[in-house]
């Protein structure tokens, strides 16, 4: 059973219903070309960790049906608003403001219009890729585009992708598409995960 911590900035409170750990398999099946897409089952350890600054702390593990590691991911997903006093940095800047959500009603002035939330969510992969996702969250529902890729010059072609988390009879359901290898925007894997908190 989730509990909710009761220090969890009300800015996360959106967020909720993916805090804790997660683990479960999914498939990916990308195709290459012209190549006839193999799906491959994977198995998946996820987190989300909220952060006293208002961001959440994510991370995934991707293995093999060995246990090998196949991926990994680190970011950081939070309430797409500006950032002012209230907020750390630039680089090691201390803030210097109040917080600028310290009640239910400040959070609510960030509802969008379609009755969600808009939100950013930054991605690393130790492949040498960086992603900027923007989107909303409303209910249990997460949809995120890219709005930016940045890769190194010895990373793999990676160009864009969206992605949707959902909770689903209480499990963590999610699909990623993407545009990569000289393939357009495409279905590239989805699983499904079980809450794993001790």
């Amino acid at each position: 059973m989730f509990v909710l911590p009761e220090d969890l900035p009300i800015e996360l409170t959106p967020f909720a219903f993916l805090i804790g750990s997660w683990k479960g398999s999914g498939v990916v099946s990308y195709p290459v070309g012209e190549a006839v897409p193999t799906e491959i089952e994977f198995f998946q350890e996820l987190s989300f960790a909220p952060l006293p600054t208002g961001k959440l702390e994510y991370s995934s593990v991707v293995r093999d049906a060995k246990g090998k590691e196949v991926s990994s991911e680190r970011g950081y997903w939070m309430i797409s608003r500006p950032l002012n006093e209230s907020d750390a940095g630039p680089g090691l800047l201390p803030a210097t403001g109040e917080s600028a959500i310290t009640v239910r009603e400040d959070l609510e002035l960030w509802r969008n219009k379609a009755g969600g939330f808009d939100i950013e969510a930054l991605i690393i992969h130790p492949g040498g890729v960086a992603e900027l996702y923007f989107g909303q969250i409303k209910g249990a529902r997460v949809d995120i585009a890219t709005d930016a890729v940045l890769r190194s010059p010895n990373a793999k072609e990676y160009s864009s992708a969206h992605r949707m988390l959902g909770l689903v009879d209480g499990a963590l359901l999610w699909a990623w598409d993407m545009a990569a290898l000289g393939s357009p925007l495409k279905s590239h894997a989805s699983a499904r995960l079980e809450r794993n908190d001790a």
